[in-house]
């Protein structure tokens, strides 16, 4: 597999796009492709924005931020299940909106932040996997986004899973993922 280094302009070039790709791929869908689950315990496509949301208000940027500040004590832990507990009278599309918003106001507060490569490897303390990097939480945002758009086709696709026929043969989006 190709590695690519790290780079802040082309992380931000993803993060930037990923409000408009989720709302191209489900904004006006019924509910029945935006509430689908792939089964007990999983995430539907709209309990998906409903962490971006929250990882957009808690996640990232603060974290961003304390690191950047020096502060030597762990993160404050992120309840990376938050989302069936806020917002649940939200509209998904009130929730794309505000992601997006919340994105807009991230990536603005970010770029202006002028990071240099020292920035970058400056580190703070992750609650559970102890010392980490700027330069990992930031890599870690770009794939955490990628792979949650990854989630939402793949549960949308298993939506129809049972109705492909011979097909799913060739549809690896259906088959479950290996642990």
């Amino acid at each position: 597999m190709q590695q690519t280094p790290f780079n802040l302009d082309d992380a931000v070039a993803v993060l930037e796009r990923t409000p408009a790709t989720l709302g191209a791929m489900l904004e006006g869908l019924p509910e029945n492709w935006t509430r689908v689950t792939e089964g007990d315990g999983t995430w539907s496509p709209y309990d998906v924005i409903g962490h971006l949301v929250h990882c957009e208000r808690r996640n990232w940027m603060p974290r961003v931020r304390h690191i950047l500040s020096g502060d030597r004590r762990p993160f404050e832990p992120l309840d990376r299940r938050a989302q069936f507990s806020e917002d649940q009278d939200s509209s998904l599309g009130i929730l794309l909106a505000a992601f997006a918003q919340l994105r807009r106001t991230n990536m603005e507060a970010l770029v202006s932040m002028n990071l240099t490569p020292e920035d970058l490897a400056r580190t703070g303390h992750h609650p559970d996997f102890g010392p980490v990097t700027l330069e990992q939480l930031m890599a870690t945002w770009v794939v955490h986004d990628l792979d949650h758009v990854v989630q939402v086709a793949r549960t949308m696709a298993k939506a129809y899973a049972g109705v492909t026929g011979p097909w799913s043969a060739y549809l690896s989006v259906l088959r479950d993922r290996k642990g």
